[in-house]
């Protein structure tokens, strides 16, 4: 009868090791130095945003809840409604909830405008004057961003106060 058993040289068997000790222990040296390094940034307190652009045209817009479940846009300088939204609008409304949200934390009114702002290099910011929240619009994509975009006034016009 034949064994179908297979043997490794024992020498073999024991000192093998799959990744050095030194290159695992390095490598969490190196993860951990990182780790720190981005926590000593934050704690700090530097800011790590990149600075604004000139602001190039900005609104004072007013979001006003509809009975029928709409949104009316209002330019509060002008008392003009520039739109009525209605449907979903998912991205709208989730930008505008998380502002109201922290001015209720805060008990102040949602009565105030909000301010878009469009910069001199494209990018377009909702600022609440109230709580100094904001939100870079840009960082959501180009279909995000037209949601914004299409109430400012022509660049390089100014309609409202900053």
């Amino acid at each position: 009868m034949t064994s179908l058993s297979s043997h490794q040289p024992a020498h073999r068997a024991a000192s093998a090791e799959v990744i050095p000790r030194r290159a695992v222990m390095g490598g969490f040296l190196a993860l951990a130095m990182s780790v720190g390094g981005v926590l000593a940034v934050r704690l700090s307190g530097t800011p790590i945003r990149e600075p604004d652009a000139e602001t190039v045209a900005s609104r004072r817009l007013r979001f006003d809840d509809l009975a029928d479940g709409g949104i009316a846009v209002v330019d509060v300088d002008s008392g003009a409604t520039l739109e009525v939204l209605h449907g979903e609008q998912g991205f709208l409304r989730g930008t505008l909830r998380g502002l109201v949200r922290s001015r209720k934390l805060r008990g102040l009114t949602s009565s105030e405008p909000l301010h878009l702002l469009g910069r001199a290099d494209g990018r377009l910011t909702l600022f609440d004057p109230l709580t100094a929240e904001r939100i870079d619009l840009e960082s959501f994509g180009p279909s995000n961003l037209a949601v914004y975009a299409r109430w400012l006034a022509e660049p390089g016009q100014t309609t409202g106060r900053r």
